[in-house]
């Protein structure tokens, strides 16, 4: 592999044209951190589906893999394929096709696998997108569920761990579907943080890491988080290191959304906090 060269990612995701989330996240993400990103839009949203009713929805199932293809036909390869956001569960087969067109020995497969957040699915999932899901965790190096969708892949009812040993346990629950590391975001260890955990099964290792909680709750930071992680990754850093970017730069943006009053449905303030990820991304 060629020292120093550019790497390039893929980020299959709607496009939710309003609100913090997505690919509207993702692409500047990555971009920022120096990472040739294309995408990949699962649907086209007025706005993201939490807080906000009335919004307009455009799934592009059958728009994936003529797309998918096209970039097959002109010898297109990725550094890491990335996906979040489906368009509907029937989506899960078309994106399981592309990981086996694109995957090589060296690239890296991350699925965060949304599907809701504090104990239900989003307006548009049901139970038949987390069965479905699980195929897709099963093609993964790394996936990122929250404790809700935690829940969800693993067929159990919702809690949020709150003790090193309960982690412990969730984290190697969710290896069993297939992914030999698993980041668990939305955890709690000690009263008044709030962060995340992993366990890379390869190595046998459990990190956890977390940062001032902030009250409220702020749609799309996940997708700040996952983005952020990969960023991270791609820029070589360890999965723990990667997981200490993301947890301090998700901290970061949600502190910026509070200090301007921005109403914390339409995401948080991401676009301030990028310098500081950048900061973080050159130790």
């Amino acid at each position: 592999m060629q020292k120093n060269r550019q790497k390039r990612a893929l980020a299959i995701h709607d496009i939710s044209c309003i609100g913090r989330c997505s690919i509207t996240v993702a692409l500047p993400i990555l971009s920022a951190a120096g990472i040739n990103t294309g995408v990949l839009p699962t649907a086209v949203l007025s706005t993201h589906t939490g807080g906000f009713s009335g919004y307009t929805y455009r799934d592009l199932t059958e728009d994936l893999a003529p797309i998918a293809a096209h970039w097959k036909s002109l010898g297109l390869s990725f550094d890491a394929l990335y996906s979040g956001f489906l368009g509907s569960y029937q989506q899960i087969d078309r994106i399981a096709e592309l990981f086996r067109a694109f995957r090589t020995k060296d690239n890296l497969i991350l699925v965060d696998p949304v599907m809701g957040d504090n104990g239900a699915f989003y307006a548009v999932y049901s139970e038949r997108m987390a069965q479905e899901m699980r195929k897709l965790c099963a093609m993964a190096d790394l996936i990122v569920p929250n404790c809700t969708e935690a829940a969800f892949l693993l067929d159990r009812p919702y809690h949020v761990p709150c003790t090193e040993a309960e982690t412990r346990e969730l984290l190697l629950a969710l290896t069993e579907l297939g992914a030999p590391c698993v980041v668990l975001t939305g955890v709690s260890l000690q009263a008044g943080r709030l962060g995340a955990a992993c366990y890379d099964k390869r190595i046998d290792r459990f990190v956890y890491t977390d940062a001032p909680y902030v009250e409220g709750f702020f749609h799309g930071t996940g997708d700040l988080f996952s983005s952020a992680l990969l960023a991270a990754l791609l820029n070589d850093f360890s999965l723990e290191k990667a997981l200490s970017v993301a947890v301090r730069y998700t901290h970061r943006c949600i502190e910026y959304t509070v200090e301007e009053g921005q109403e914390a449905r339409f995401g948080p303030c991401f676009e301030r906090a990028t310098p500081f990820l950048l900061e973080l991304l050159q130790k």
